[in-house]
């Protein structure tokens, strides 16, 4: 939390306004941020200067495991951080293939899960080959799922904000290094993070490692003009409290039970405080 504040503190100090033509709304940027924490002392990155919906943010990364292409998908999950993006974003609606009402196009799990292969091949299940090899002790460098593919971001809803993982092996710890092109600080970003640290913590489990280190890597991270105000006024001005942890059940063995059965009911976040919750607008 301390470093959440820390770096708050730069984009209201040294952050430089930029123009957003997708949104309309003008940014306070800084380039450049990193978070770490090390998941073996048993605590998760939740903020706390807020309340997290930490359920929803699972959900979504259950969904983008299992390839998920539609909103309505993450909605009977528990997650509705895909209704605006799909079904309010103008250019989205205009876009000619998009599929209907809730299609996000070809973005996140789907490119995960399914990368499209070239000259007859067939797709890559990025996340598969991951967790295979995780499972069998191998690491050869390139245990990495990129969420993007700039070929076709004209057919996505939204290009990906967190937009690759990469696990490292030593012995049977596993470190997992994320990148971010974008993050909405005020929003996403406690959402992102907490998502980063999920993610190495059920691949630990189902790959029978232990969840060691997270690196979180940040490009633009930016304030939307119409939060600014409340996060400096509100957010910035609390005391954060002591971390929580999160209990995962430990049935969820395979890759086969994260795509089936799994939901967010088999998650508990133990010990969690905040403080109440901050109203940030949403910009689509």
């Amino acid at each position: 939390m301390k470093v959440y504040i820390d770096i708050g503190r730069r984009i209201l100090d040294e952050g430089v306004w930029l123009s957003n033509a997708r949104t309309g709304q003008k940014t306070l940027a800084i380039i450049g941020a990193t978070f770490e924490h090390d998941l073996s002392g048993g605590t998760v990155p939740a903020v706390t200067t807020k309340k997290l919906f930490w359920r929803s943010a699972i959900a979504e990364m259950l969904g983008y495991i299992r390839g998920y292409q539609s909103a309505a998908q993450f909605r009977e999950l528990g997650c509705n951080t895909w209704n605006a993006n799909t079904n309010e974003n103008q250019a989205w609606l205009d876009n000619p293939y998009r599929k209907g009402e809730d299609d996000m196009g070809l973005c996140y799990g789907v490119i995960g899960r399914a990368f499209p292969g070239v000259e007859g091949d067939e797709p890559m299940d990025q996340y598969k080959k991951i967790v295979t090899d995780l499972s069998r002790g191998i690491d050869d460098r390139r245990e990495m799922m990129t969420f993007n593919h700039p070929n076709l971001i004209h057919r996505a809803c939204l290009p990906a904000c967190l937009h690759t993982h990469h696990f490292n092996l030593l012995g049977d710890d596993l470190y997992l290094e994320s990148y971010q092109r974008s993050s909405d600080y005020a929003i996403g970003q406690p959402f992102n993070h907490f998502q980063v640290a999920f993610l190495l913590l059920i691949t630990a489990q189902i790959t029978g490692k232990k969840a060691k280190k997270i690196r979180h890597h940040l490009s633009n991270v930016h304030l939307y003009e119409n939060q600014v105000e409340i996060f400096k006024n509100e957010q910035m001005n609390r005391e954060p409290l002591p971390l929580p942890k999160l209990n995962i059940n430990p049935e969820i063995k395979t890759l086969q039970d994260l795509e089936t059965w799994v939901t967010i009911n088999d998650f508990e976040l133990l010990d969690y405080e905040h403080h109440p919750a901050v109203k940030y607008p949403f910009t689509v």
